[in-house]
Formats: C-alpha cells, sequence, structure tokens
C-alpha cells in the first residue's frame, strides 16, 4: 500500500491523534543512520522519557528458548521462539527486554514511543501463542532475524496484542525502526490494529506521528542548504549573509518529534562521510549530542500517555550507537559520559541465560571502555 493511500485511509482521526501525541511531547527519541567509505553503516539513537527506565545492557545469547507475553498480559501465555542469533543492547525496568540493540548478524534498532497513536492487534484466544507484548518486539527482532528483509516476512507472521505492561498500565505505545549490513532501513508500526511496515529511506525516525507523516513533513524543508545564500543587491542597498550558516534559516529548532526528525534528516544526509565505520561511530556521537534535553525544559504529567504517565522532567537517559559492520554496541549514560562497549565478535553467545549487565560497571570480557 502506498504512503498516500495509507494517509487517506488513516484521514481526519488519525491527523488528530497525531497532533495530539506531538503536543503531549512524548519521549523524545531520535535515530538515524550514517555510511561509512569503507562499506560500514552506523546506527545511532537517543532515549529520553519522563518516567526513569533505568536501563542496563543485556546480552542475550544464540538457542536461547523464550516465551512471550500473553494478550491476557501474563507471562508465559505468548509465543515460544528460541533465540537464533546472540544480541546485545539496552533494556528498560529491569525486563529481559531489548529497547535498542544490535545482533551477531548486523541487524540493529530500536523501540521509539508514539503514544495516542500505536493500537496492537485484536489477538483472539487461539492466537495467543502466537503474539507477543509491544515492549518484547524488538527482543524477538534481533533473535530471529539477520536481515531487514527476513524481518519484513518474519513479523507479518506474528502478533503484538494489547496486553497491558504493568509499569506502564497500558500496552506500551512503540514503533520499532530497523537498519541491516546493507544499509536497508524499515519502520514497523502498529495502527488501529493493523500491522504496518514502510520502507525508511531517510533512515531516521523519531516519535509520533506516523512515519509517513513525518515524509509528507519533509516538504516543507526543501529550501534548506548547507551553503549560504549568495550575496545579492537591490538597487544600491549589497544585501549579504550575516554569517555562515543562513542556508540552515527555518532549521526547527524545538524538541517537537516533527523538529527533530528534520534535525535528524538534514545532520545525518549533511555529514561528511567518515572513511570507516569505526570513525563513524565517533561522527554519531557528535550528532547526538544536538538532542540532548536540558534538564527541565520538558515537564510530563501524570496520568498522560506521554513519557510513561508521571509527572517528571524528561531527560535524556542514554545514547546509543551500533556498528553494524564491526558489530560493535556503544552506550552512554546520562550521569556518565564513559562510553561502554560490547563487541559481539568476541562475545560468548551459547550462555543458557540473558546476561545484564550494569551501565556503570566496565566487568569481564564483554565489557571495554572507549
Amino acid at each position: 500500500m502506498t504512503v498516500s493511500r495509507r494517509w487517506r485511509r488513516a484521514g481526519a482521526i488519525l491527523m488528530a491523534l497525531a497532533f495530539s501525541a506531538v503536543s503531549n511531547g512524548a519521549g523524545a527519541c531520535t535515530s538515524f543512520l550514517l555510511a561509512s567509505a569503507d562499506g560500514g553503516k552506523v546506527y545511532g539513537r537517543t532515549l529520553e522519557f519522563g518516567l526513569p527506565l533505568q536501563s542496563q545492557l543485556v546480552v542475550v545469547p544464540r538457542k536461547l528458548d523464550l516465551v512471550g507475553t500473553g494478550p491476557d498480559g501474563k507471562a508465559g501465555g505468548g509465543l515460544r521462539w528460541t533465540t537464533r542469533y546472540g544480541a546485545t543492547g539496552a533494556n528498560g525496568l529491569g525486563l529481559p527486554v531489548l529497547v535498542d540493540g544490535m545482533n551477531e548478524a548486523g541487524l540493529a534498532g530500536g523501540l521509539l514511543y508514539m503514544p495516542n497513536v500505536a493500537v496492537f492487534q485484536d489477538v483472539k484466544p487461539n492466537e495467543a501463542t502466537n503474539s507477543i507484548a509491544s515492549h518484547e518486539l524488538l527482543l524477538y527482532t534481533l533473535t530471529s532475524f539477520a536481515t531487514v528483509a527476513e524481518a519484513r516476512a518474519g513479523i507479518s507472521t506474528i502478533k503484538v496484542n494489547r496486553s497491558a505492561q504493568p509499569t506502564f498500565g497500558m500496552p506500551v505505545p512503540i514503533h520499532m525502526t530497523l537498519h541491516d549490513a546493507t544499509g536497508a532501513s524499515l519502520v514497523v508500526e502498529y495502527v488501529e490494529g493493523e500491522l504496518r511496515i514502510t520502507d525508511n529511506p531517510t533512515t531516521v525516525m523519531t516519535n509520533g506521528p506516523t512515519i509517513d507523516w513525518h515524509f509528507t513533513n519533509l516538504n516543507n524543508y526543501l529550501n534548506l542548504s548547507v551553503t549560504d545564500p549568495a550575496p545579492r543587491k537591490i538597487g544600491a542597498v549589497p544585501l549579504a549573509p550575516p554569517s555562515t550558516g543562513t542556508g540552515m534559516l527555518g532549521l526547527p529548532g524545538d524538541m517537537s518529534s516533527p523538529s527533530r526528525f528534520v534535525r535528524a534528516f538534514i545532520y545525518a544526509r549533511s555529514a561528511p562521510v567518515a572513511p570507516t565505520s569505526a570513525e563513524a561511530v565517533n561522527t554519531a556521537l557528535h550528532l547526538l549530542n544536538n538532542f540532548d534535553i536540558p534538564p527541565g525544559t520538558i515537564r510530563t504529567q501524570a496520568g498522560s500517555a506521554a513519557g510513561g504517565g508521571v509527572a517528571g522532567v524528561e531527560t535524556t537517559e542514554w545514547i546509543a550507537v551500533a556498528d553494524l559492520k564491526a558489530r560493535r554496541y556503544y552506550l552512554r549514560n546520562y550521569n556518565d559520559y564513559q562510553v561502554r562497549v560490547i563487541d559481539l565478535t568476541g562475545a560468548a553467545l551459547d550462555g543458557t541465560a540473558i546476561r545484564v549487565i550494569p551501565v556503570d560497571k566496565a566487568t569481564g570480557p564483554l565489557d571495554q571502555s572507549r
């Protein structure tokens, strides 16, 4: 189904819901993909939230039996699967899930918050064992598939149910961004109870509205340029840019999801191509600094879906970067500028349980200080 057909189908109701999500200041996550001259791909993202997620690094071994949450919210009542690929990334709330991560095949991605828009599938009792909860979607994907193409085909064979996550008191309203080592990118969304999988040539994702809305919104910024406008004269009066950077006049600077999408698109497209993926990791870390949320500038309200439904100050909890060529996953949290890294090429991925590594620790062969 084309983007335009999906947009017409959603109609005015989805427009209202989408703009409600923007106005609520929902979790301000931002993600993108960079390419390097050596054929590498580097994925980067931030995570912001009002409810502290207390994320930790986790390592998920291959050949591990896992079971999803059923529609009734009971653990173990959903899909059973055995992990094909080892994966690493960040969890949330101490749960054995991935909020963000990468697997040993070079497939990487993350869950980004999308309240008031995400509506998951209606799962009948006889379909329960072929379903998972929304917060388990990335864990299932990264442990099951090696490429974006495989994920596209596989995700359509299962269902994401509407079971409530206890801390949130509702299904966690997310959509998912995915990238593989070839540079292929897609976005997985559930809207009005239906699955939507959209190719994402921009490689950028933020929060609501849906990805097709963000594509359309880019039309408003075709005038932006990395070069400054040429001087000119109006009669005898000379006119010239007052400083460098005037080619970007009109680039939105607020912290809303649509504005961050535009900035991430411009920054990622404008960044010089690094010679190697390792150098592109450094570029990604610098770009992600531009999306830090200064403490106190976003405040979430109790009872709102935004920010996890708590009254609080939304800040950047952590940023993550995944080198899809070198299979190295980097994470830097709010309280510590030291970057932690897990190298999947040297990791022991045949364990019998998910390994949890506190982000303030650098112990064992999987943790290295960058």
